[in-house]
C-alpha cells in the first residue's frame, strides 16, 4: 500500500473539493477553518498557561512553608559542634 498523502492523491482530493464546493465557497471554508484552528490554539495556550500558573503557585507556597521553618532546632539526631 502506497503513501496515502502522496502528490497525486492530494491533487485528486483538491479537485474533488473544488467540484463539490465551487471556487467561490472555498475561501469562505478556509477562513472558517483558520478561525477554528486559531480558537483551538488559543484555548490550548490558555489551559497550558493556567496549569503553569498553578504549578508555580504550588512551588512558591511550598518554598514559603519550607523557609519559614529554617529557624527550628536541629532534630535530625546529629549533634552540632557546640554540643560536644
Amino acid at each position: 500500500m502506497g503513501d496515502l498523502f502522496s502528490g497525486p492523491h492530494i491533487i485528486l482530493i483538491a479537485l474533488v473539493v473544488l467540484l463539490m464546493f465551487g471556487g467561490k465557497k472555498i475561501p469562505e471554508l478556509m477562513r472558517g477553518l483558520g478561525r477554528g484552528i486559531r480558537e483551538f490554539k488559543d484555548a490550548k495556550d490558555n489551559v497550558k498557561r493556567e496549569i503553569e500558573d498553578h504549578v508555580n503557585e504550588d512551588k512558591s507556597s511550598n518554598n514559603n512553608n519550607n523557609n519559614s521553618g529554617s529557624n527550628r532546632p536541629n532534630t535530625t539526631g546529629t549533634s552540632s559542634p557546640s554540643n560536644n
